[in-house]
């Protein structure tokens, strides 16, 4: 990373677009003399434009009011340049390396951004500045992941709620931060209607936290599923189906792979678009020039088997046979492969799609590994498992879930398919049921109380036993043949003549 070096400058008269900046700022002062003679909208209208304005042009620390955030410190200071920001040009490379080849950096730095971040994700921030913390209102926490934390919020300049994401990472490591500055590397690669969109960043030039800004969506897949009573239609099912895979196609056709698709990564909004999120694992490829990958991405019950076998070179299968998990999903209810280890993921897999043949050892050049190799060789029982589907479902399950990787197609091939041009069409999105918001989050708390449930009940039956055997006082049983029983009974029986003065034995009186 290069040095910045300031020298000494004499007095001189301050550039054109400095003097424009300060007759702004004047004008701004002079106006609010006059507040008390204006009407309340008028004020309202000044408010907002001073709110606006302290926002692209104040350097102040953060507000303490909003105490969730304010671990992003912002200690900007005016710089005395007198040159305004340069516009950066796109370079074709994706990350941008410190050196003299890159585009300067000074007017990304100048923006306020901080210099790890303008060294790892240069051009990424092209015609964007940082926001600030003291700009949002945190609201409630909406997710959870590794390597992050998702908060619902209010973007106070825009007046709309956004979700605000923590990313988790060490600036001591470069790895770390590499990994981090990947994701809105890639965001920003990417405009469709099926994928979310990166709308801004908040830091600051000295800070080492970062979050990023992202439009609000209602619900994700899980938490919609979840909810008790729903019931997907088909037209629904193909609705969302081709949404992902539109969305995915975008995504491949600009070189990037996903590798997490799931469930809680689709997220749906109110009028029932869905969107591709969480591009934390996502990576870029090139078909062509295909290079060694990491095999431990994508969540375990939607990992496809050759990553679970170790390979390093792989391409748009991956997100394709997720893709086909989450199809088996969306009409049995429930995970098709759900898995506790590795091992046995994989023999989920081999059960229900068969075992590999030695051609497809051979052809992904994984050792045949006995570990990994059930003891007899499984047949397929896609068709037979989903007995119950339409054929022109099947046909897409089939593919999707083949183990050859080259046999699932691509996501355009799978959105031509006999599935889509099959009635029940799918339906159009804003047609869809109005849900209330449910997220992955709710789910897990549903269940957590579907599962104390029984637990409590059981506890506050034990607890009600234990309080009526203490109640109940025991009286030890009395035998009839017992003499003193037999005196008791006399004494009682002689009492009662006395007391109704009916004794027939003067004597006994």
């Amino acid at each position: 990373m290069g040095c910045i070096i300031s020298k000494k400058k004499s007095p001189k008269r301050n550039p054109p677009w400095k003097e424009s900046l300060e007759k702004r700022s004047s004008r701004i002062n002079s106006s609010r003399i006059d507040d008390s003679s204006q009407t309340k909208e008028e004020q309202d209208r000044l408010n907002k434009v001073r709110l606006i304005e302290s926002e692209k042009f104040s350097s102040s620390r953060f507000s303490e009011k909003h105490q969730e955030i304010a671990e992003i410190g912002d200690t900007d200071e005016d710089e005395d340049d007198d040159h305004p920001p340069e516009e950066l040009k796109r370079e074709p490379s994706v990350v941008i390396r410190p050196g003299p080849e890159t585009v300067s950096k000074e007017a990304e730095l100048a923006a306020g951004w901080p210099a790890w971040l303008v060294s790892v994700a240069g051009e990424a921030l092209v015609n964007w500045t940082p926001r600030r913390a003291s700009t949002f209102e945190k609201l409630e926490k909406i997710g959870q992941g590794t390597y992050s934390s998702v908060y619902k919020a209010r973007d106070l300049i825009n007046n709309k709620i956004v979700a605000l994401k923590r990313v988790r990472f060490d600036l001591s490591d470069l790895e770390s931060v590499k990994f981090m500055a990947r994701e809105i590397i890639v965001m920003r690669r990417l405009d469709h209607p099926n994928v979310l969109k990166l709308e801004g960043l908040i830091t600051a030039s000295v800070s080492s936290s970062l979050y990023l800004v992202f439009e609000y969506m209602d619900h994700d897949l899980v938490g919609l599923a979840s909810i008790p009573g729903i019931k997907f239609s088909e037209p629904q099912v193909k609705c969302y189906m081709q949404q992902l895979l539109s969305g995915l196609h975008h995504c491949h056709s600009r070189g990037v792979l996903h590798r997490d698709i799931k469930g809680s990564n689709l997220l749906i909004d109110s009028n029932g678009i869905l969107k591709i999120a969480d591009f934390g694992l996502a990576t870029f490829f090139d078909p062509q020039n295909c290079v060694p990958l990491t095999s431990r991405v994508v969540t375990l019950w939607y990992r496809p088997p050759e990553l679970l076998l170790g390979a390093c070179h792989y391409g748009v299968g991956v997100d394709l046979w997720s893709t086909g998990c989450i199809l088996g999903e969306l009409y049995s209810g429930k995970p098709i492969l759900a898995g506790k280890t590795e091992v046995e993921q994989l023999h989920k897999i081999f059960k229900l799609c068969g075992s590999p043949t030695e051609d497809y050892w051979r052809k992904l050049k994984l050792p045949p590994s006995a570990a990994f190799r059930p003891a007899l060789p499984y047949g397929r029982r896609v068709t037979e498992m989903f007995k119950d589907l339409p054929m022109n479902v099947l046909s897409l399950l089939e593919a999707l879930l083949s183990i050859d990787p080259d046999q699932r197609g691509s996501a355009a091939r799978a959105l031509e398919s006999e599935y889509f041009r099959t009635e029940p069409f799918a339906c159009d999105p804003s047609s869809l049921p109005k849900y209330p918001p449910s997220k992955e989050i709710d789910a897990k708390i549903r269940d957590d109380a579907k599962r104390q449930r029984p637990t409590q009940e059981k506890n506050e039956r034990q607890d009600s036993q234990t309080r009526r055997s203490h109640e109940r006082k025991l009286i030890p049983p009395v035998k009839a043949n017992n003499p003193s029983f037999s005196t008791a009974v006399e004494v009682i029986e002689r009492l009662d003549l006395l007391w109704f003065g009916v004794a027939s034995d003067p004597s006994e009186s």
